[in-house]
């Protein structure tokens, strides 16, 4: 079997003779009138389908039913529904007393590919934490959420479990979240903090773990 392609005799060089069933033929096609009818028609039948036929608001686009086939989500009326695993919002996961996990060790920083974290250290004079974030901030318009600061943290201090989207601003400064607009959520402790050997190396209580509620996804 020959190739389509293939050059025959009688074709310039670098050109390609279409086979028969791919040439235009009749005086019909030749016009494209009956194609652009045809198009017209078509786009004519979904205008006036969904123009007149009721919508079905459903946010889950593939329920919905009707004659009506517009998959617009009328936003912010209607919000789609995240996944499970959506990465949401930042959010800095506070201690037990108020104050951000963060130790400032600078991994999410370092780790992050977009360089869309900021932080400056201080130190606690008397403390076994040492560090602190004096400014911990997040350009969200930067982040690829890609969840590697998350995964980078030891500390347990960053999430995105929000359930949120980064809303639209009219000024640049607004989408840059300091600590005040990303320190929330349900306080978190683990056996292995550091502040719970403060006085001595006893375990801590065992009302010293909190289970993790899931925050709310918001509607």
């Amino acid at each position: 079997m020959s190739d389509p392609k293939e050059k025959t005799e009688g074709t310039p060089s670098g050109y390609y003779e279409a086979p028969q069933s791919e040439q235009v033929d009749t005086a019909q096609e030749r016009a494209y009138l009956p194609g652009i009818f045809k198009g017209i028609g078509v786009a004519s039948k979904h205008f006036f389908r969904n123009f007149f036929l009721g919508r079905d608001p459903n946010v889950d686009i593939l329920a919905r039913k009707g004659g009506n086939m517009m998959t617009t989500v009328q936003y912010p009326e209607e919000k789609p529904i995240y996944p499970p695993g959506y990465r949401g919002m930042h959010r800095l996961v506070p201690r037990e007393d108020g104050k951000p996990r963060c130790v400032a060790c600078y991994l999410c920083a370092t780790i992050c590919p977009a360089q869309c974290i900021y932080i400056e250290a201080g130190e606690y004079p008397d403390d076994p934490i040492e560090k602190f974030p004096v400014r911990f901030e997040i350009d969200e318009l930067r982040c690829v959420v890609c969840g590697l600061c998350v995964e980078a943290c030891p500390k347990d201090a960053i999430r995105m479990d929000t359930g949120t989207h980064c809303k639209p601003v009219y000024d640049r400064q607004d989408i840059v979240y300091g600590i005040d607009r990303l320190l929330k959520g349900t306080a978190v402790a683990h056996e292995s903090d550091v502040w719970f050997k403060r006085d001595s190396s006893d375990p801590p209580p065992d009302d010293a773990v909190h289970p993790i509620p899931p925050l709310p996804i918001a509607k």
